[in-house]
This record gives structure tokens, C-alpha cells and sequence, in this order.
């Protein structure tokens, strides 16, 4: 079992950030006699895909939607795939962005050091 404190250090997310996402229904930790928070690998596991999630910039509404279809059974797996799906081609999109970007500033760069290699001549 692990603490609030060790597994934010494992996943590397804040302390906050968990009770946040306690709050929103993301994760339940298990209380111990005290009422401490406690993690096990299942937890562990699930908060590195959620970090993922985040990383990509799935909406925190999202995530908790996956995570309400998911407590809910089997018979959601048709939602939670599609939702997944969704998020994947968001990502696609996202890359094709990205490089398109990169080809313009590549291009961009190399007319600057051209200039400026004449501009030395």
C-alpha cells in the first residue's frame, strides 16, 4: 500500500491533484482505520493511464465519464471504446498539427540561415 505523499512521487502528480480527483469520482482510495488514504498497484496503474489521459488533453469531464461508464460494467464497453476511439483520433489530429507545424518551421529556419549566410558573403 502506498500514501497519498508516495504514490503522487510515482506517478508524478500532486497530492492535490489526487484529492481532486478523488473528488470527481476518478479514483477511490481505500481508507485504512484512520481514515489515511492508501494506493495499491491497481491504483497505481489506473493513475498512470489517467496521466495519459491528461497528458493528451483529455477534459477532466471525460476522463470522469470513462471512469462512471467503467464502474458501471461490461455493458459499457461499446461507450468507453468509443469515447477511447474519439480521444485517439483528437490525437491524430493532433500529431498531423504538430508535424505540418514542424515542416513549416523547418522551412522557415532554413530560409532564416540562408539569408544570414548570405548576409556573411
Amino acid at each position: 500500500m502506498y500514501s497519498i505523499s508516495e504514490i503522487a512521487e510515482m506517478v508524478d502528480i500532486s497530492a492535490h491533484t489526487l484529492r481532486y480527483y478523488e473528488k470527481e469520482g476518478i479514483i477511490e482510495p481505500i481508507r485504512n482505520d484512520h481514515g489515511v488514504r492508501q494506493f495499491d498497484e491497481k491504483h497505481l496503474k489506473w493513475l498512470q493511464f489517467v496521466k495519459k489521459l491528461r497528458e493528451t488533453q483529455m477534459p477532466v469531464s471525460q476522463i470522469k465519464a470513462y471512469t462512471h461508464l467503467f464502474l458501471e460494467g461490461e455493458h459499457t464497453a461499446n461507450a468507453r471504446l468509443k469515447l477511447l476511439e474519439d480521444h485517439q483520433q483528437f490525437i491524430r489530429d493532433q500529431i498531423e498539427t504538430l508535424l505540418a507545424t514542424d515542416e513549416m518551421l523547418t522551412k522557415k529556419i532554413s530560409t532564416y540561415k540562408e539569408q544570414m549566410e548570405k548576409s556573411l558573403m
